[in-house]
C-alpha cells in the first residue's frame, strides 16, 4: 500500500523530528549531523554506504567488506576531466558533457562530478547560496534528460549526502565548503567504484559450466560477466538482440572480445531458449521503492517466462540508481520513447508503440546485486529510507 512505501515514511519521519531537530539545534550550536554521528568501521567506505546486509541475512559485511577491499586495490586511478582554460564563466553542463565523453564513466556519476566542481569552482559566501547553486545546478542536469531515472536519483542523493554538513558545526564559511568538497569527492568516488564491487559480489552466483542470460547493454553486467571471465570460470552467455536498439548486439561484441561462448537471440526466442538457461542477470535503469526495477523493454518479460520456469532473476544495478518512484503499473511512470525502424514502410494509419522500458514488479525478481551488498526485493525501500534520510 502506499502509506508503506518509502516516500511515504520519509516524509512522515521528517515531519516528526523538524521540531525536536530545530530545538537541538538552539540548545546546542555544536551539534554534530546524523551522518557524521554514526561510527564506520572502514575509514575508507563511508557510513552512507556501508551495508544493511547482515541484517537482512542475505550475506554477510564480511563478503562485502572483501569485495571494497579488491575495489580499492585496483590498479586504475579515477578518470579526470579536461581542464579548460579558455576563461570562460563555469558551465555545469559543460562540465557534465566533459566527464560524458569517458565511455566506461556512467550518466550519474558524470553528474556527480559535474556537481562536485560546482563547490568548487562556487562563489558563494554563506552556506544558504551554495545550496541555492547546487539546486539549480541539479535541476539544470535533470532537464537534460528528464526520462533519465539514474541521472535524476543520482543528483538527489549528491544534494542529500553533501548537505548533510551543518554550517553550525564550523567556525567559519571556507571550513563548511572544504568539508562540503571532501564530501562531494568521496560520493563520486564511491559512485565510481560501485560498477566494480557489484561485480566482486556477483561472482560466487556464476558457476562452471552455467548458461547466463542477459538483455541489451548494461555496463555493470558486463563487468560482472568480464570478471568472472578474468577469474577463469567457464560458463556461456546467450544474449538478446535487444530491440529497439539492438544494445544486445553490442554486448555480444564485447563477450566475443573476451572469448566468453555467446549466443545472440532475437527477442521474441526467450521462451524458447529457457530451459537450456541457469540464470537471467538484467541492469536497471532505476530500483523502485517496491523493489522492483525499470530496465529496457523486453525485460518484464524475461522476468515473468524465468518465473515461469523456475529460473533466478539477478539484477545488477548502482545505489545511485535508487529513486523514490513508486509505480503501479506499466503507464504509471514518464516515457522513454525511441524511433523504431521495422525496415519497411509503415501505413500513416498504423499505431507504433515507441516506449523504450517497461517496469518489472519485484515479485518476479530473485536478488539485486548492489554496492550496498547483495539485497532480496523486499529491502530496497528499507534502503532507500536510508539513503534519502
Amino acid at each position: 500500500m502506499w502509506w508503506r512505501s518509502a516516500s511515504f515514511v520519509l516524509d512522515k519521519r521528517r515531519n516528526e523530528d523538524v521540531q525536536a531537530e530545530s530545538d537541538s539545534l538552539r540548545l546546542s550550536p555544536s551539534t554534530t549531523s546524523m551522518a557524521d554521528t554514526v561510527q564506520n568501521p572502514n575509514p575508507k567506505v563511508s557510513a552512507y554506504y556501508e551495508t544493511r546486509a547482515a541484517h537482512h541475512a542475505v550475506v554477510t559485511s564480511d563478503w562485502l567488506a572483501q569485495a571494497q577491499a579488491a575495489v580499492g586495490q585496483h590498479p586504475d586511478d579515477l578518470p579526470s576531466p579536461k581542464v579548460d582554460d579558455s576563461g570562460k564563466p563555469f558551465s555545469v553542463i559543460d562540465e557534465f558533457n566533459c566527464w560524458r565523453k569517458q565511455p566506461d564513466l556512467a550518466e550519474a556519476v558524470a553528474a556527480i562530478r559535474a556537481l562536485a566542481s560546482v563547490i568548487r569552482s562556487s562563489q558563494a559566501t554563506t552556506m544558504m547560496e551554495l545550496e541555492i547553486e547546487l539546486k539549480k545546478a541539479s535541476d539544470s542536469l535533470k532537464l537534460w534528460d528528464t526520462t533519465s531515472i539514474s541521472l535524476t536519483a543520482g543528483c538527489d542523493l549528491f544534494l542529500r549526502y553533501v548537505t548533510r554538513t551543518s554550517a553550525l558545526e564550523y567556525e567559519n564559511f571556507n571550513s563548511a565548503k572544504s568539508r562540503l568538497i571532501e564530501r562531494a569527492e568521496r560520493f563520486g568516488e564511491i559512485s565510481y567504484k560501485a560498477r566494480r564491487i557489484i561485480a566482486m559480489l556477483g561472482q560466487d552466483f556464476i558457476f562452471d559450466g552455467c548458461t547466463i542470460l542477459v538483455h541489451g547493454f548494461s555496463r555493470v553486467v558486463l563487468e560482472v560477466l568480464k570478471t568472472a571471465a578474468q577469474n577463469k570460470k567457464l560458463f556461456r552467455v546467450f544474449c538478446t538482440e535487444g530491440r529497439p536498439d539492438r544494445t544486445g548486439l553490442r554486448l555480444s561484441n564485447e563477450l566475443a572480445k573476451l572469448d566468453v561462448p555467446v549466443k545472440l537471440l532475437i527477442d521474441s526466442a526467450v521462451a524458447y531458449t529457457m530451459d537450456e538457461v541457469d540464470m537471467v542477470f538484467v541492469g536497471a535503469d532505476g530500483v523502485v521503492e517496491s523493489g522492483g526495477i525499470i530496465n529496457m523493454m523486453g525485460t518484464y518479460q524475461i522476468a515473468l517466462v524465468a518465473h515461469s520456469m523456475n529460473k533466478p532473476v539477478y539484477v545488477a544495478a548502482e545505489s545511485y540508481k535508487f529513486a523514490r518512484l513508486y509505480p503501479l503499473d506499466q503507464k504509471d511512470m514518464a516515457p522513454a520513447l525511441r524511433p523504431i525502424d521495422f525496415g519497411v514502410p509503415i501505413p500513416s494509419k498504423v499505431e507504433v508503440e515507441t516506449s523504450a522500458r517497461d517496469y518489472t514488479p519485484p515479485q518476479y525478481l530473485t536478488l539485486l546485486f548492489t554496492d550496498l551488498g547483495v539485497l532480496t526485493p523486499s529491502v530496497v525501500s528499507d534502503e532507500l529510507i536510508q539513503l534519502y534520510l
